[in-house]
């Protein structure tokens, strides 16, 4: 009889810390104590906090050890599950207090989110469709067979779900226009080409709970009319692959997908479509050229895929976490998912937290839900007591939200208003080391090697931005930059053919609205005000901190650096390269930066 579960996090960070060998570690335990029969492990999907896996949760108690390794992860068998005592150096311990706390229950990272979309993830096994079903899974597909489409629609519109894959698009009216749309066959695709940088959000969801994305497709085919489906995933996410093929086995074997679904005379299967990674195949009509085994180039819209998509049929598409909404609206109601949100905005918001914020992973909030909640009562604030300079939301689609709107509620409609997106949730927190021409750079380049190229603003316009930003980066800025990148943003906004082109200035614009003084300093005082731009940078040895240990000397690639054992060194700087080595290796804090 099985009298304890152990859950252990398979999300893909907790994998790439070691989640495999612990639990092999966990397996050899519990038979060499002889109990292998008496406790059942479960791999499940993400748990959501990235920075503390790998996790295991012990249940019935749930307790909740982070950062299990191969050294420790026998004390949970032969200290928790034989002698009953709980493992106290595994338990999280809050940062302020130092108290130890033993369930996630009690976790600010955990308690202060409201979960919807990753209600399964990290709960079940995503390869058991009779987990799911225990979950209320598929009783949504079979309430929406009794339902005529017209009504399915209708409480989607009046849900107020909007498009989770950054437009925010309202999502019924998408469907309403699929099934009005005249010609057949009519199909069903999911985007999960999710390809920002930092994001992770629809992979976690495909990885955890692929049998919602399932459901959720099979109950927007028999809304619009359609008995075909395709999931585009990108090759970059193996994981959530084998797992939705998985998934799809079993929906099948089960009669959730296939002919005549639940006896009532409803077609419907769904087929994987692989893609090899271009972010241009986010798009929406890139992304079905692509499905159509064509070069994934965006096309002139209208027509819009609901006219005229998939091989020039009508054609529905979302992207995953849209998806995963679709079950629980029709299960609770539209009022039930309005109870939470904005007027606007209502539900929740998957957000990827990364970058320069104490608990990073995967967090669900209702919209409107601010941004210091977010950064500081979920994230835990910023690491090594540093400040909070700055939040990029949108990816390379977007732009930064700056101290003076921490408070402000981040929903689809307030941050247009500050000249950033929502975008498919990507969160990269910024402290003060970082620049934001820096930051800016980088994320135009990434659009610069993801164009297509199909169209001359997009292709040659975003590298003539990039080049303007890497001579000014590098020292070479000259007067009217400024003017010059604004004007040509705003000209490839303008003209760019498909979303990708249109929002790739936005995280210069965005940049040049709030930090206009660091383009400033970088163009005409030559100078890197946060020391990240390596031109930009001076190294000088501090006269009453150097010791003369000579370390900065030895480690000099070029010789730069003179001077004699315990006396003061000297940097040649028409030799130094500004490589950092010694401002590195200095054990004395003697060399300046600046």
């Amino acid at each position: 009889m099985i009298r304890n579960q152990l859950l252990v996090c398979a999300g893909g960070a907790c994998i790439t810390s070691g989640e495999k060998s612990v639990k092999d570690v966990l397996v050899k335990e519990l038979k060499k104590n002889g109990i292998e029969d008496e406790v059942q492990i479960i791999e499940t999907g993400c748990m959501g906090a990235c920075d503390l896996g790998p996790i295991v949760v012990v249940y019935p108690e749930g307790t909740f050890y982070q950062k299990v390794t191969v050294e420790n992860a026998g004390l949970i068998v032969n200290e928790h599950l034989v002698k009953g005592r709980t493992v106290s150096e595994l338990l999280y311990t809050e940062p302020t207090s130092e108290k130890k706390v033993e369930t996630s229950g009690d976790i600010p990272f955990y308690t202060r989110q409201v979960k919807r979309v990753l209600r399964n993830c990290g709960v079940i096994d995503p390869l058991s469709i009779e987990e799911y079903i225990a979950r209320d899974g598929y009783f949504a597909l079979g309430k929406a067979l009794e339902m005529t489409p017209d009504d399915i629609i209708g409480v989607v519109l009046d849900s107020g779900l909007r498009g989770r894959g950054g437009a925010g698009f309202p999502t019924g009216l998408k469907w309403k226009a699929t099934r009005e749309a005249t010609g057949s066959p009519k199909y069903v695709v999911c985007n999960g080409d999710e390809g920002d940088p930092g994001a992770f959000m629809d992979r976690s969801v495909l990885e955890g709970d692929p049998h919602s994305i399932i459901e959720a497709m099979a109950i927007a085919g028999y809304a619009i009319g359609a008995e075909q489906g395709y999931m585009y995933v990108r090759a970059e996410y193996p994981l959530a692959i084998e797992r939705f093929e998985c998934a799809i086995g079993k929906a099948r074997e089960y009669g959730f997908l296939g002919r005549n679904i639940l006896n009532a005379g409803f077609n419907f299967d769904i087929e994987i479509r692989i893609g090899a990674g271009a972010f241009v195949c986010g798009e929406e009509t890139a992304l079905l050229r692509s499905i159509e085994g064509k070069r994934g180039m965006p096309s002139i819209k209208p027509p819009f895929p609901a006219q005229s998509g998939l091989w020039n049929k009508p054609t529905l598409i979302n992207n995953v976490e849209t998806y995963a909404n679709i079950p629980q609206i029709i299960t609770n109601g539209a009022e039930w998912f309005r109870s939470v949100g904005t007027a606007k905005s209502p539900g929740t918001k998957v957000f990827a937290l990364a970058g320069m914020v104490q608990n990073t992973g995967l967090v669900e909030v209702p919209m409107g839900t601010t941004l210091r909640e977010l950064v500081f009562d979920i994230g835990g604030g910023i690491p090594g007591g540093k400040k909070f300079k700055a939040a990029q939301t949108g990816g390379p689609s977007g732009g930064v939200i700056t101290p003076d709107y921490l408070d402000m509620p981040i929903d689809y409609d307030t941050l247009k208003e500050i000249g950033t997106i929502m975008g498919s949730g990507g969160l990269i927190v910024l402290d003060e080391t970082s620049c934001m021409v820096d930051v800016a750079k980088f994320y135009l380049g990434f659009t610069v090697d993801e164009s297509c190229g199909k169209c001359t603003p997009c292709r040659e316009g975003t590298r003539q931005m990039y080049q303007m930003m890497e001579r000014i980066c590098d020292g070479k800025g000259r007067d009217g930059d400024i003017e010059k990148l604004t004007k040509l943003a705003k000209v490839i906004i303008d003209t760019s053919l498909c979303g990708l082109g249109q929002s790739a200035p936005n995280p210069v614009l965005s940049t040049i609205r709030f930090y206009e003084d660091e383009y400033r300093a970088h163009i005409y005082d030559k100078k890197c005000p946060s020391h990240v731009c390596k031109h930009l940078l001076t190294y000088t040895v501090t006269s009453d901190k150097c010791v003369g240990c000579t370390a900065c000397a030895r480690q000099c690639p070029v010789q730069a650096i003179t001077g004699e054992v315990k006396k003061i060194h000297v940097i040649d700087q028409n030799k130094c390269i500004k490589c950092g080595s010694c401002y590195e290796v200095c054990r004395f804090s003697a060399i300046r930066k600046e």
